[in-house]
């Protein structure tokens, strides 16, 4: 049984081990066949997993691009929901003008002394102005006025920061050359650079001064421009500082009151006040942003002022260091001189000497006992007379106790009105100032002019107002002035009716026939290169009529001054090099008036005295035609007589860039040799047909003309032809 059982057993479990190695075989037969699924499905899942990383990535990359989208419609919105054609982030404050054709014509930081850590936000409902203003304000810090105004291709846009916090003062800054742009105006300043691109200076207070000690000379404007068609004008009661800084490429705008220059806080915290104004070239620009008209209350005796001061030379009388080296009989020696030289006759002018003191407004009887009668006889031999005055009145005047009991000059700040300011100009070492607010001052001043021209027939006055650091230190007047500066336009404005034909000082174009006048130039080969960059600049800036100063030079000086040189008399200065001479007489031909002191025919031989007589003729027959021509135009648009060559072709780089040629009206280009020991230069004609007038041949313009000749006796000039002129 046992042995059955176990065969029985044996059969059964051989068969069971055979199912089992069967079933083991199916399903290793079965895995065997599912593994490459397997490796399917584990490659499909990696797969899975790389578009699940995919798909992420895409997803953030999609929030960020709805981010940065968001971020730059909101800029966008925020940059044009004020004006079409400005872009400004009140956030980084950068400000971006367009032109109308879409180019960025100006860039700018805004508000440059505000922290990037301070946020800005919309002005209360109480602070906004009901022009059409958008108001931002950095809290406690600043508040941001900005405004549009649309002419067509002419649009301004007005800035006016308002400070807040008494540390805090308005700061601009633009970017000061950008694709070949070149910023010109303001006035000239102590380097005498022709382009203030070029300058390099701190912050300064814009005001008229000695440029031999301050930043501005005696002629300014707050008014800058570009040459790629955008001007700055800048609020006469801004207490405006201006830097340019060539390192960081900037020209800045500051307000910011100081002790003297900005003394009478006009708001309680200093205000920067401005408008940028484009237009599509500068030439356009300038015409628009310069005075429009300067015929209204014009006379026609003005006219033939104008005409003369053009025609005819002013001849200055020869003076010494003192008072003594002026008498009657210099002046009748002189006109003496004058008519033995042949050439036209025009305005003696006398200066403050024939005074006993400064402010005496009579004629010192020691040494011009019998002046009007050699005044009514130099009237005679047809000239015209001219004295200079001063606002100033000496200490040692008589003049000077009567104004002081009629309490008519300036007065110390923060005193009773009977104390008089004290300062010091020219030979008047201690002088008060009449106090051109007070309508007492005007009408003491106008009685004693008055009174000068009925006794000696004086034809008219030249007014020798100093600069605003001429004012005393601590000035206070009757009526609170914006800045030193409007003592020299109150001044000119007040004796209109007396008659002047020059001013020494301006920030606003006097009324014609007033010509303003170059600061005083040093004899010297540097001071022949400032009469051309100042007569240039004074025109670029809305002074269409500048006299010179004296053929020659008006002082020499070798030294560096420390003081101003106003404080000093200096007599004229010795007979220059007759190289140096001919050179500036030749420039001074083509100016819009001329100024001499010494004379052509102080020179030995007949060289200089000849060329006079040359250039005089030239004049007669080039320049003065052109001038009268352009008179009408100087006067109706304010555009200057003399013009840089950028007025002729403002699309032209090479006129934008060059400094030592310019044009008289649009009819006559002129090159004058500024070095010594030069008899050939380089000359760039404009666009058109152009006669030499040196040997009479066409030529060709936009080109160069390398390696010109320009004998001594010679200067290079080039007359305008029709357009259909052939060679």
């Amino acid at each position: 049984m046992l042995a059955s059982d176990f065969d029985s057993y044996s059969v059964a479990s051989n068969q069971a081990s055979i199912t089992s190695v069967n079933s083991l075989a199916s399903l290793l037969r079965e895995k065997m066949q599912a593994f490459p699924q397997m490796i399917r499905k584990k490659k499909r899942e990696t797969k899975d997993y790389k578009i699940k990383i995919f798909v992420i990535i895409m997803f953030f990359m999609i929030i960020f691009l709805i981010g940065f989208a968001y971020v730059g419609y909101h800029r966008k919105i925020l940059t044009y929901s004020y004006f079409e054609k400005i872009k400004f982030n009140s956030n980084d404050r950068i400000l971006r003008i367009l032109s109308h054709d879409e180019r960025e014509v100006i860039s700018g930081l805004l508000g440059k002394t505000i922290g990037m850590d301070n946020k800005p936000y919309h002005c209360l409902e109480d602070h906004r102005k009901q022009d059409g203003s958008v108001c931002i304000e950095w809290n406690g810090i600043a508040r941001l006025y900005m405004n549009f105004q649309d002419m067509d291709v002419f649009r301004c846009y007005t800035i006016n920061w308002q400070s807040l916090s008494p540390g805090n003062h308005p700061t601009d800054c633009y970017e000061l050359q950008r694709n070949n742009g070149l910023w010109f105006g303001g006035g000239m300043t102590k380097s005498n650079e022709w382009s203030l691109s070029n300058d390099n200076f701190d912050f300064a207070p814009f005001s008229s001064g000695d440029l031999k000690v301050h930043q501005f000379g005696n002629g300014v404007k707050r008014y800058f421009i570009n040459s790629i068609g955008v001007a700055i004008q800048v609020n006469d009661k801004t207490p405006l500082h201006v830097s340019v800084n060539t390192t960081t490429n900037e020209f800045c705008l500051k307000a910011r009151n100081d002790e003297f220059t900005f003394v009478n806080h006009l708001t309680e915290l200093p205000e920067l006040d401005y408008k940028i104004c484009t237009t599509e070239d500068m030439k356009s620009l300038h015409m628009l942003m310069t005075q429009k008209s300067l015929w209204d209350g014009l006379k026609e005796a003005d006219m033939a002022v104008i005409y003369s001061l053009i025609q005819e030379p002013v001849w200055r009388t020869p003076h010494g260091e003192d008072m003594e080296s002026l008498n009657e009989t210099t002046i009748y020696n002189y006109s003496e001189d004058l008519i033995a030289m042949g050439l036209p006759l025009g305005h003696i002018l006398i200066n403050e000497f024939w005074q006993a003191n400064v402010g005496d407004f009579t004629v010192d009887q020691r040494r011009f006992p019998t002046l009007n009668k050699t005044i009514d006889l130099l009237h005679r031999r047809g000239f015209k007379i001219v004295f200079t005055i001063q606002p100033f009145i000496s200490t040692d005047s008589e003049n000077f106790k009567e104004a002081v009991r009629k309490k008519l000059l300036i007065y110390e700040r923060h005193s009773e009105r009977s104390i008089p300011a004290l300062t010091r100009y020219k030979s008047a070492t201690s002088a008060g100032v009449l106090d051109i607010t007070n309508n007492a001052s005007v009408f003491w001043l106008k009685e004693k002019l008055e009174r000068l021209k009925a006794e000696y027939k004086v034809n008219s006055f030249y007014l020798d107002l100093g600069t605003g650091y001429n004012l005393p230190h601590y000035y206070q007047c009757r009526q609170t002035l914006d800045n030193p500066d409007m003592y020299a336009k109150l001044f000119t404005e007040s004796l209109e009716s007396v008659g002047f034909i020059g001013v020494s000082t301006a920030s606003t174009v006097p009324k014609p026939p007033a010509f303003l006048s170059t600061p005083p130039i040093n004899s010297s080969w540097s001071g022949l290169k400032e009469v051309m960059s100042t007569v240039l600049n004074y025109g670029v800036i809305g002074y269409p009529f500048v006299l010179p100063g004296a053929v020659g030079g008006d002082y020499a000086l070798n030294k560096t001054m420390s003081k101003m040189i106003s404080f000093y008399s200096l007599g004229e200065p010795p007979l220059p090099d007759e190289e140096l001479y001919v050179r500036w007489l030749q420039l001074m031909t083509f100016m819009p008036a001329m100024q001499f002191s010494h004379l052509p025919t102080y020179y030995k031989g007949d060289y200089v005295k000849n060329l006079a007589k040359d250039l005089a003729l030239i004049r007669q027959q080039n320049v003065i035609p052109v001038l009268r021509k352009c008179l009408s135009e100087s006067m109706n648009e304010g555009l200057p007589l003399v013009r840089p060559l950028w007025m002729l072709d403002p699309h032209d780089p090479a006129c934008l860039s060059i400094s030592d040629e310019f044009s008289l009206g649009e009819m006559l280009i002129v090159a004058p040799i500024l070095e010594p020991n030069v008899e050939e230069r380089e000359v760039y004609l404009p666009q058109g047909v152009w006669k030499d007038g040196i040997d009479g041949s066409l030529r060709k313009g936009s080109r160069w003309i390398h390696n010109y000749k320009v004998p001594k006796d010679k200067i290079a000039f080039f007359t305008k032809m029709p357009d259909n002129t052939r060679f």
